[in-house]
C-alpha cells in the first residue's frame, strides 16, 4: 500500500508534464487525459524496482500510447459528413482536474495554437512524435528511436522532415488578414448557397479537411482530401457558421446562443484554402482565442 501511495505521489508530480506531452501529440485535451490515465494504469501494473528515471520512463510510455492513438486515427474509416453542424454535439464538460489545477491550465493555454495544430495533423504519427518530443521537450534522438523502433539517424530525419513541413507551412500561409477574410467569406457564402463551382474556386486542389474526435462523433469525417471531395462535404452546409478570428487567423465558428460549439480553422495560402480543421472538443475550444467578426 505504501509503495502504491509513493508511486501515486510521483505520478502526480509528473502529471502536468505528461499531459503537456500528450496534448501536443494529440491536439485533444480529452484524449490527452485518456493517454495520461492509461500511463498510470501501466505504471501501477509494472515492476518499478529497475526504473531509475521515473519521469523519463513515464514520458516514453505516454509517447508510445499517443503514437498508437495517432496510428489508430489514420487507420479508421469514418462515415461521411452529415448535416453539420447540428444539435448532436455534446455539451461542454469541465473535468475536476482541469478546474482545480492552475498549473495544468497554464500548460494548456501555452500549448500549440490552432495554426500549428493544423500543420501537425499533416504529419505522419512518427514524424509528429519525433518533432514534438525533440523540438518541444528536448528528448534525445536515441530515446525517440527506441519509441518508433528506428535508428537514431532515422529518428533525426523524421524530426527534420516534420520541421521543414512546419516551417514551410508557416512561410506559405497568407499573413494578410483582409485577404484571408475575403477567401473565408467567399467559402462560407458558397457553402451556404450550395455553389459547388464557387467552392472549388476557393479551395486548393490538394486541400485537406480533418476533424477532431468530438466532431467525428457528431458525424464529421475524420479526413477528407481533394478540392472536389471537400467541396461536396461543405456544399449546402455551414449555414450558421460565422467568420471569426481563431488564434489570430480568420476562420469560422458556430456559436448558438453565443456558446462556441464548433470551430473551423482555415489555413489560407496563395489565395486558396489549403487546410481545414473542424474542432468540437469543448476543452479544446475553451483554449482558443476566439472573436466573432461582423458579417
Amino acid at each position: 500500500m505504501e509503495e502504491r501511495e509513493w508511486l501515486a505521489e510521483r505520478f502526480e508530480a509528473n502529471r502536468a508534464h505528461l499531459r503537456a506531452v500528450a496534448y501536443r501529440m494529440l491536439g485533444s485535451p480529452s484524449e490527452a487525459d485518456d493517454a495520461v490515465q492509461e500511463a498510470w494504469l501501466r505504471l501501477s501494473r509494472s515492476d518499478t524496482s529497475d526504473i531509475q528515471n521515473l519521469g523519463g520512463w513515464l514520458t516514453t510510455v505516454v509517447a508510445r500510447i499517443c503514437l498508437d492513438m495517432l496510428r489508430s486515427r489514420k487507420s479508421k474509416r469514418e462515415e461521411p459528413l452529415g448535416e453539420y453542424p447540428g444539435p448532436r454535439l455534446s455539451e461542454p464538460v469541465v473535468s475536476r482536474q482541469t478546474r482545480t489545477d492552475p498549473e495544468q491550465e497554464a500548460l494548456i493555454a501555452d500549448s500549440v495554437g490552432l495554426a500549428l495544430l493544423v500543420v501537425l495533423e499533416t504529419l505522419t504519427p512518427a514524424e509528429r512524435l519525433a518533432f514534438v518530443l525533440h523540438d518541444m521537450f528536448n528528448v534525445p534522438y536515441e530515446e525517440i528511436a527506441r519509441i518508433v523502433d528506428r535508428s537514431p539517424n532515422a529518428a533525426k530525419m523524421l524530426a527534420s522532415r516534420a520541421r521543414r513541413r512546419v516551417r514551410g507551412a508557416d512561410a506559405a500561409t497568407d499573413a494578410d488578414l483582409s485577404r484571408q477574410r475575403e477567401v473565408v467569406d467567399a467559402f462560407l457564402a458558397a457553402s451556404r448557397e450550395g455553389d459547388f463551382d464557387a467552392l472549388l474556386a476557393v479551395l486548393d486542389p490538394d486541400v485537406v479537411l480533418r476533424a477532431d474526435p468530438e466532431a467525428v462523433r457528431a458525424r464529421a469525417s475524420g479526413e477528407v482530401r481533394g478540392a472536389r471531395a471537400v467541396a461536396d462535404t461543405f456544399s449546402g452546409r455551414a449555414r450558421f457558421a460565422r467568420p471569426a478570428l481563431v488564434d489570430g487567423a480568420v476562420g469560422a465558428v458556430w456559436a448558438p446562443g453565443g456558446q462556441p460549439r464548433v470551430v473551423f480553422g482555415l489555413r489560407v495560402a496563395r489565395g486558396k484554402i489549403v487546410e481545414i480543421a473542424i474542432l468540437a472538443d469543448p476543452a479544446r475550444l475553451r483554449q482558443l482565442d476566439l472573436a466573432v467578426l461582423d458579417d
